[in-house]
Order: structure tokens, then sequence, then C-alpha cells
């Protein structure tokens, strides 16, 4: 059987390991226990923990032991990578509510049960009770300060103050991996790229502790060609969870990526096997927008599900020609309803009447074929008789509204 860390590499995952050559041979001759660590700070997982996640589901194809790590502890203090300001502190049965959620999402990619199930653990159950003297002589004793603040986690959050509770948190992650090194026999420990430091924290605890070989190894980061994050959109993150962000609006994010960032994408976000990405991406004319298509419909059934899936895909369809209006994303709004900027908020597609009033005066929208420039025009007559008529906002949007 091909290695798991050559897939993962041929498909784009590998950021950054250490002791790599150790690492392949060990993956390549055994099953290997590791884990991903998830903060639960919302209740709903989101975009950017999904690379990691189909990570793990890889690992566990090739036969390796997933252990997903709630931070039921950690996330009473908060992560300080990639932040500029303190985490909100977060209550305990709230962190309980979110890990629940988290389960429930990550069971559509990763298996709970049957042969070489996946453990859940939460630190919660080590963290919350510890002796603080006792952990200060056991594990504070192989950090060095002058190193941790060299760490670019911590480099971000000196310039405006970093508190001594979160400069705890890298201690804590090390211990985490300790813990389930020396109770669970996890050796190797995923993760976003952005958690470089904590992750290289926890493998020299290990290595200097305990006198055993531990690893770890970062996944990429999805970013557009500008660099930035993905996974914004107008609406906020892209949440995994449709009662916050729809089906729908989660199919278009995908339908609408780059171009250019198609490949990748399906080659982190799908299954699908590599052959076919290749012959799907190779052009660059209009057929990317068939790549697209099945970029969208290949990442929603994995979040949603197939029959969710294709009801977008429809929608979709229909909404850019083509298809069945009937299937069009539909929102109902009161019939005395008076001003377009009003319907554009009710729709969701503006937060504020002051926003959605700007998006007019910018030549954006369009009710049915008419383009709209009065930002205080209100909806004809002959619309509320006829009870319906399709808001278009910018190229990409198209919503039936139902005047009731």
């Amino acid at each position: 059987m091909k290695n798991v860390f050559d897939v993962l590499k041929e498909r784009g995952f590998i950021k950054q390991t250490i002791y790599e050559d150790e690492l392949y041979k060990m993956l390549g001759e055994e099953s290997v226990p590791f884990y991903i660590g998830f903060d639960p700070t919302a209740d709903s997982l989101h975009i950017g923990h999904y690379i990691p996640i189909m990570a793990m589901a890889w690992m566990q194809r090739f036969g390796h032991k997933p252990i997903a790590l709630f931070g039921g502890g950690t996330g009473m203090i908060g992560d300080p990578s990639g932040r500029s300001d303190m985490r909100q502190m977060l209550t305990r049965e709230t962190i309980e509510h979110n890990i629940d959620c988290f389960k429930k999402q990550m069971s559509r990619f990763i298996k709970f049960e049957g042969e070489n199930a996946a453990i859940i653990a939460n630190n919660a159950d080590w963290l919350l009770n510890l002796n603080y003297v006792d952990f200060l002589r056991d594990i504070g004793a192989y950090f060095s300060v002058n190193k941790m603040l060299t760490a670019e986690c911590f480099k971000q959050r000196m310039e405006k103050g970093l508190t001594f509770l979160e400069f705890n948190y890298m201690l804590m992650q090390g211990y985490d991996f300790l813990y389930l090194n020396q109770n669970y026999g996890c050796v190797l420990e995923l993760g976003g790229d952005d958690q470089w430091s904590n992750m290289l924290a926890g493998v020299d605890l290990i290595r200097r502790k305990e006198r055993k070989s531990a690893f770890c190894l970062t996944c990429t980061l999805l970013l557009n060609s500008e660099g930035k994050k993905m996974g914004k959109t107008q609406k906020g993150a892209l949440w995994l969870d449709e009662n916050k962000c729809s089906v729908y609006d989660f199919y278009q994010y995908f339908r609408n990526v780059e171009d250019v960032k198609v490949e990748e994408c399906m080659r982190l976000l799908t299954f699908m096997d590599m052959e076919e990405i290749k012959e799907l991406t190779k052009y660059n004319d209009e057929r990317m927008n068939k790549a697209k298509e099945r970029l969208a419909f290949e990442v929603t059934k994995l979040v949603h599900g197939e029959e969710k899936a294709l009801e977008a895909e429809r929608q979709a369809k229909a909404a850019f020609g083509g298809g069945d209006e009937s299937n069009m994303p539909t929102v109902e709004i009161d019939k005395a309803t008076k001003y377009v900027s009003d319907v554009l908020v009710l729709a969701g597609q503006a937060k504020s009447k002051g926003e959605a009033k700007r998006l007019i005066e910018g030549g954006g929208v369009s009710i049915n074929q008419d383009k709209i420039v009065d930002a205080f025009a209100k909806i004809q007559e002959t619309l509320k008789e006829k009870g319906e008529f399709i808001l278009h906002k910018g190229k990409k949007v198209h919503i039936k509204i139902i005047l009731k």
C-alpha cells in the first residue's frame, strides 16, 4: 500500500514537518496513533478546520489511529496564535455544547465506530484538576522562556500586551501531547500551519522528558491568490453548520472560487482521484466552469450530504439559467414592504438599509431585467400584483422574492 505521507504530499497537505525521514518510515511500517486538537470556541466548525480534518480522514483510510482532541480545558484560556487581541472567555457549559456540535460535524469525515475507530478526548479531563505547583515542576522546567518569546504566536501579541494567562497556552498544548503519548501511545500531532510553534513545543517535551520519538506535521492553509485566508463570505465565516451558512451559500462559495485555486481545492477538500482532478482543471477557458461545479458539489456533499448538495446544485442552475426556476433560492417577505433597499436587507444581502442603498447606487442591484439606480426606489405595484420577482445582486446572487 502507498505510504500516506506520499498521498498527503501529492495532494498538497504538508507544509512543515520535523524528523521527516524517521516519520516517513514509521508511517509506512505501522499503525500510528496521531491527534489533532480543536478548541471549541464556537458551536460549529468552519472552513479553517476542514483541511486538518481531511488530513485526519486520509490518515485513517491508510490504517492510522485518529485522536480528535477537544480543548475543553485550553478553550477556557484561548490560543493566542494568529491573534492581535485576547480571546473571549467561555463558560464550561458553552464549551461542552460546542464540543457536542463538533462531534456531529466531524462524523461525516471520520469513523468513530468499527475498525480503526477514532478516539474522542477532552483535555478538560486532565487540565482542569492539575496541581499548578506540580505542573510547573514537572512540565515548566522543560520550557525556555527565551525560546518561547521567539515563537511567532507570541510575537504578534507582544505588541499589545501578552497576558501570563495566554503565555501558559504553549505549555498546556505541549502537555496535551505528552498526556496522549503516555495514555494512548500518540506519537504524531497534525494541525494548521499557524500551530507550528505550539506543536514543536510538544514534540520537544516528549523527546526530552520521555526520551521517545515524537513528531508533528502542519497542513497548508487555504489561501487565495492574494495570500489571504479563504473562507470569508460577505456574511462572515464559511461555517459547516447550515444554520450559520446556508447550504446554497456554501455551494456558491466554491462554485465561484478563482480559476487558479480550483485544482488546489479539489486536492485538499475532496477525495477525488488525482488523475480526474488534473483532467478537469487542465483548461484555462470556460470549461473551468464544469470543474467549479464539480468542486462545489463534492465539497457540499461531504459537509452536508448528497441530497442537500443536489438541491444546492439545482438552485444554482435555476438562478444562473438552464434550470427550473422553482429550484431557485427563495425568500418570502411582507407584501407591504415598500423599498428595494428593504428587500435587500430582508433577503440577507445587506446588513443595513444604508449598505443596501450603497449597493443600489453602485449599480449592482436589479429586479428581473431592470437595473435599480435610485437608492429610494420603491417596489412597483405591478410586481406586487404578480406576487414575485427575481432579485439580482451583482453577477453571482439571484434570489426569487415571494411577496406574501
